[in-house]
């Protein structure tokens, strides 16, 4: 049996990692001059209550030290690994893992280790490694599970609104403007994460409901033969909005199981309080 390893921003439970026995490379966040990681975190509640008292954290990207401990460790006891990484779109932290990864491999040229650019984010990314784990788990080769990973990774789909426009302003995803005027008129943006693994608006809703509902409506529109058997829900400490969002997904297309869960600091730092995410296979972004 191969191993598999992702990073934080995958934002799967750390029950989930453990059960599955998934390895974890950290990035870092800052809050108010206080550096935090996966190992050493700060409460997902807590972090969203900092932001909404004022505080603007910080994000740092896995560093080529941390991808050569987790994947060091993997191969102590597996000769594959299969390390499935944050958007390069988003993020540097693929890079230093194929950095970490390439070192290793010279001096380990009898195991082999593959680094995945999931070109997805939060339980886009999380939703690969899971079923990546099912792989695993049901006997499917190394080679059969890094092909699949590989070959459908654009089938992840990604629906996300914001609750808030300044933090998509202030990480760049938005200008000025359009933060002031879509703040003023009550417009909630809905975005997804493209083939490139970068976010883009498609839509834009009057008032929060409308937002939520118009995630559920594009999910109709994306998921064509699909037949999910689960699919994921990430929010940023608004549980109500995300349970929302599952019981309509539930009705209208009676997929049985949802995991939800917090969007992360590393990822939260830049949506901000308010995020509601969906994520399913379907067609290609």
């Amino acid at each position: 049996m191969f191993a598999i390893t992702t990073d934080n921003n995958s934002d799967l439970p750390m029950t989930y990692l453990k059960e599955h026995d998934v390895g974890l490379m950290s990035l870092s966040y800052t809050v108010d001059g206080q550096t935090y990681d996966a190992h050493h975190p700060m409460p997902d509640a807590d972090f969203y209550a900092r932001m909404r008292a004022g505080a603007m954290p910080t994000t740092a990207q896995v560093n080529p030290e941390e991808a050569r401990r987790v994947l060091e460790q993997a191969l102590e006891t597996h000769d594959c690994v299969l390390h499935i990484a944050f958007s390069s779109g988003l993020s540097g932290s693929y890079q230093s893992a194929r950095i970490a990864a390439m070192e290793l491999q010279e001096q380990h040229p009898d195991k082999q280790i593959v680094v995945v650019d999931s070109l997805a984010a939060s339980l886009g990314q999380g939703l690969l490694v899971h079923i990546a784990v099912q792989m695993r788990d049901a006997g499917q080769s190394f080679q059969q599970t890094v092909d699949w990973c590989i070959e459908n990774r654009l089938h992840v789909v990604h629906l996300f609104t914001v609750d808030d426009l300044f933090h998509l302003y202030r990480g760049g995803r938005v200008s000025k403007a359009t933060a002031i005027v879509g703040s003023m008129l009550n417009m909630k943006p809905v975005l997804h994460v493209d083939d490139e693994g970068k976010l883009v608006a498609v839509g834009k809703m009057r008032g929060r409901k409308r937002a939520l509902d118009d995630l559920v409506k594009r999910m109709g529109e994306q998921i064509g033969d699909y037949e999910n058997k689960t699919f994921f829900i990430s929010h940023g400490d608004c549980l109500a909005d995300a349970e929302y969002v599952r019981d309509q997904v539930k009705e209208k297309f009676g997929i049985p199981d949802c995991l939800i869960n917090f969007v992360g600091p590393s990822i939260g730092a830049h949506s901000g309080p308010g995020t509601v995410a969906l994520f399913f296979l379907g067609k290609q972004r």
